[in-house]
């Protein structure tokens, strides 16, 4: 959860940090935005850049303005992205920025808090423990497969 619609009005940006990732969440108009806050060119902090809408150009010297923001570019410099896509539009073969889905949810269907902690869908890896001799040990590689007809284990 990011913030209340309420409080997170037109034009605004907000930078949350989920695990080890920092995303930049965007509100252009009614839309929302979420994508990787670390440019591709050379790391910057990208969410903090500027936004701007298309620019379009029918001849030279003559251009105009499409829609709402849509482009992000890095502070650093000046690489632009797509808010939605995360397409880059400089350095042919760059790689896009991660995008992620946003959704806006009713707050009587988000789950409670428990202890301070919200529930997930999260499922922990578990490895096998036993005692030898007088060691702990954690088996973390691949369980072998039994073979056919008596199984080595």
């Amino acid at each position: 959860m990011v913030a209340r619609l309420d409080e997170f009005g037109p034009g605004e940006r907000r930078i949350v940090e989920a695990g080890r990732r920092s995303i930049g969440v965007f509100r252009v108009g009614d839309r929302f935005y979420a994508i990787n806050n670390y440019c591709p060119h050379m790391g910057g902090p990208l969410c903090r850049g500027r936004t701007k809408p298309w620019v379009t150009s029918q001849r030279p010297g003559e251009y105009t303005t499409a829609g709402e923001d849509a482009l992000l570019a890095c502070p650093w410099h000046g690489w632009e992205y797509d808010l939605a896509t995360g397409q880059s539009f400089l350095g042919p073969g760059e790689p896009p920025v991660r995008t992620y889905a946003v959704s806006v949810e009713c707050g009587d269907e988000l789950p409670e808090p428990r202890d301070g902690r919200q529930p997930g869908p999260y499922v922990a890896e578990t490895f096998p423990v036993h005692v030898e001799d007088a060691y702990v040990v954690v088996e973390t590689s691949p369980r072998p497969v039994a073979a056919a007809g008596g199984g080595a284990r």
